[in-house]
């Protein structure tokens, strides 16, 4: 039997107190996500209205990146952790019980804040626990996240097969996170920032990251399409019963999920340009396929591909800005991640004016060319950086 000695002890109490975190995020929000159908049902909206809607979350995330990016460089993520951890669990029971478009609004632009809030910190706490080993373990942090967005996805699906009210869903959840949240505090890692210098507040990535930047764009476009319109797409273009909405979006968790967690076998073997380019390729087919063949099996099979596409583009991207050589790590991965939160503003919200003027189908049939997109981006990369 081997024994944890005493100095690899405490690195392991940091990894596991982080891993937690990066659990609460991916559960919080696949708790949501899971639920937005019958949110649209309890406020009785058409697709536009929600579009407008959903809009209101990345503007809170995006209002609260430079904010968010100036306090990491002033204090230790850990704290700005446990903050950004216990708003946002806040604001996910605030979630269901809304009554009104205006109150949903206002309160998924506080979701969305809270969300920047916790994930960037945790995202820096990643990479800060990360040096303290000889190994990478970075991936390891994204793939619980999105086994923690299948665990949310699948108890979003019991939640509604078993007919209790949203509220009792949410609460329920946000009580548990905020424990979680509380209970492993004391063990995340403390690092305090030391800046010499005044750092700008608002930070673009440089001509060596636009093309990263530009990737992040399109993959978190796509994932966050898929987190807002996959349960509708299969109850209004599919035409699917309510649990099989949900459930679509359950499989396409269940592949994400999967893919990071193959992410680190596969990526030594082929390379990170060549998975990059092959996730777009995914990605493009499989809103494709949704789009042409609007039955469950087709576009459970869209689903599918589109689930392992998006999978490893983001954590790829995050370690590809970590090696910076004009940046320090953080603030090249705080400036990829406020162009991809573009893409997360824009894009999702788009697709319900989309699907009111010309349908759902075609909302995703447009989304499918950021896939191509990826496809042709990465393409650029060259193998050394890769």
């Amino acid at each position: 039997m081997q024994l944890i000695s005493k100095t690899e002890l405490p690195r392991i109490k940091h990894r596991t107190a982080a891993l937690v975190y990066f659990f609460l995020s991916g559960f919080g929000y696949s708790t949501w996500a899971s639920r937005i159908p019958g949110i649209q049902q309890q406020l009785h909206i058409n697709e536009a209205q929600l579009g407008a809607a959903l809009l209101a979350a990345p503007i809170g995330v995006l209002v609260t990146v430079p904010f968010t990016s100036n306090l990491l460089n002033r204090y230790s993520s850990k704290s700005i952790m446990i903050l950004g951890a216990l708003f946002y669990n806040v604001m996910l029971a605030l979630l269901a019980f809304t009554t009104h478009l205006w109150q949903l609004c206002i309160v998924l632009f506080c979701f969305g804040s809270s969300r920047n809030l916790l994930n960037l910190s945790m995202n820096a706490q990643g990479v800060e626990v990360q040096r303290l080993y000889d190994r990478s373990i970075i991936t390891s942090f994204h793939a619980v996240w999105s086994m923690a967005g299948f665990a949310g996805a699948a108890v979003g699906y019991l939640f509604v097969v078993s007919g209790l009210p949203l509220s009792v869903h949410f609460l329920s959840v946000s009580i548990i996170l905020i424990l979680l949240s509380i209970i492993f505090y004391p063990n995340t890692y403390y690092i305090l920032q030391q800046t010499s210098q005044r750092k700008k507040f608002f930070v673009w990535p440089d001509k060596a990251l636009i093309v990263f930047a530009l990737i992040a764009f399109a993959s978190m476009a796509c994932e966050n399409v898929m987190y807002d319109w996959s349960a509708i797409y299969f109850k209004k273009a599919v035409l699917a019963p309510k649990d099989t909405a949900t459930a679509a979006f359950v499989l396409y968790m269940v592949c994400m999920t999967t893919g990071r967690f193959l992410g680190d076998r596969i990526v030594p073997k082929f390379g990170t340009s060549t998975i990059l380019k092959y996730s777009g390729l995914c990605i493009f087919s499989g809103l494709l396929i949704a789009s042409l063949f609007p039955y469950i099996i087709p576009a459970s099979i869209g689903f599918v591909l589109t689930g392992f596409g998006v999978s490893c583009i983001i954590p790829l991207i995050f370690g590809l800005a970590g090696k910076s050589t004009t940046m320090s790590s953080g603030t090249a991965i705080a400036s990829v991640s406020t162009v991809s939160y573009f893409g997360f503003l824009a894009v999702p919200p788009g697709v319900g004016f989309i699907a009111q003027a010309i349908g759902l189908r075609w909302s995703f049939g447009i989304i499918a060319l950021f896939g191509a997109a990826i496809f042709l981006l990465a393409s650029t990369i060259k193998k050394d950086e890769g």
